[in-house]
């Protein structure tokens, strides 16, 4: 059938992934480093997709395509919710790699690296609790009590050197990829804002265009959660320096 339809210009789409965010349908998939149509049936026609996009990409074109199949998309939608459920089991099930824990920091080992010249001390771990992966964090639990969060890039720790001292040292760290990962983060985020006691965000972000998804599901997570907390986005450079 003939009907309004999206166009991508390949040429154009930087791979940001913003525009699979933004469609609810799940029509757009990131191939290669691009975003493609790839079910032309789920798409409505209606744009959501459009204005998110950083580098006009996407337009609307008028030709021969499947007709909006709204079933299908709904079926998807159900199958991709209950695939999530099974990737994040409650606390002491499931897989024991993906358990939730709080570490505990060894004072003697913490001390030792505190008395030792900076020459020859070995760094300490600042993780504060397994897992880390946004995916597979539970949306509650005790180390979230009082917690600040870090919700990290998973770039920002290979690009910044100090990552754990500077940015994740008393602080649950919650590290992601809105380019690699399927979804959207803002949903969990605001769960796990909304149902537990955080004291405040920092959002910590590389500088490059396809990070800007996970600081829109943190601000989205933070508006949607009903609370006023503070927050900060800090914006590490490809070379490891932190930009104003």
């Amino acid at each position: 059938m003939l009907r309004q339809i999206i166009h991508i210009d390949e040429e154009k789409c930087n791979g940001c992934g913003l525009c699979a965010q933004a469609c609810h349908e799940g029509a757009i998939d990131i191939v290669d480093g691009k975003a493609k149509l790839m079910r032309e049936h789920f798409c409505d026609g209606l744009g959501d997709c459009l204005p998110g996009c950083p580098t006009g990409a996407i337009t609307f074109e008028k030709r021969e395509a499947p007709a909006y199949d709204e079933a299908a998309v709904k079926a998807a939608q159900s199958a991709k919710k209950a695939a999530s459920a099974t990737m994040m089991p409650p606390m002491g099930m499931g897989c024991p790699g993906s358990r939730a824990m709080q570490l505990k920091k060894s004072e003697v080992t913490e001390s030792q690296a505190d008395n030792q010249p900076m020459t020859s001390a070995r760094s300490v771990s600042q993780l504060n609790q397994w897992p880390c992966q946004i995916k597979l964090l539970p949306t509650q639990a005790p180390f979230y009590d009082g917690a600040k969060l870090l919700i990290a890039a998973d770039c920002t720790a290979y690009a910044y050197a100090n990552v754990h001292e500077d940015f994740m040292k008393g602080k649950i760290t919650l590290i992601g990829c809105p380019k690699l990962d399927e979804g959207d983060y803002s949903e969990k985020l605001t769960e796990i804002i909304s149902k537990n006691d955080i004291k405040s965000v920092t959002i910590l972000r590389m500088e490059v265009p396809c990070c800007g998804g996970l600081q829109r599901a943190a601000e989205t997570a933070l508006k949607n959660s009903g609370k006023f907390l503070p927050w900060q986005v800090i914006t590490i450079s490809r070379d490891g320096r932190i930009l104003e």
